[in-house]
């Protein structure tokens, strides 16, 4: 079973940045693709971004566009998820997801435990 743990959540003024991390436990998750969702109260959980295991392809969903960068550092096992311009809708759990690709989340294997981001307006 691969670990997957987030870190770098918090809460921050609208217009402000915070970048989370997720390490991963195996390093064969260098190898496959990874991605970031997010979960507000009361909705289901949505796709924010995704990245190909050697970082040449990316995916992102409309409203992170230009604010969000996702990125990966495959010696660490580690993804990284930049925000900047945040907006209190982004306000969210936000989840790592490995060993997959795609928009959905039945399309990826592993999950992190969530990290919580609050933007405050």
């Amino acid at each position: 079973q691969v670990q997957m743990v987030e870190s770098g959540g918090g809460l921050v003024q609208a217009g402000g940045s915070l970048r989370l991390a997720c390490a991963a436990s195996d390093r064969t998750e260098g190898t496959f693709g990874m991605g970031w969702f997010r979960q507000a109260p009361g909705k289901e959980r949505e796709f924010v971004a995704a990245i190909s295991w050697n970082g040449l392809d990316t995916n992102y969903t409309d409203s992170v566009k230009g604010r969000f960068t996702i990125s990966r550092d495959n010696a660490q096992n580690t993804i990284y998820l930049t925000m900047n311009s945040l907006k209190p809708e982004d306000t969210a759990v936000y989840y790592c997801a490995g060993r997959g690709w795609g928009t959905h989340p039945y399309e990826y294997d592993y999950w992190g435990q969530g990290t919580q981001v609050t933007v405050s307006s």
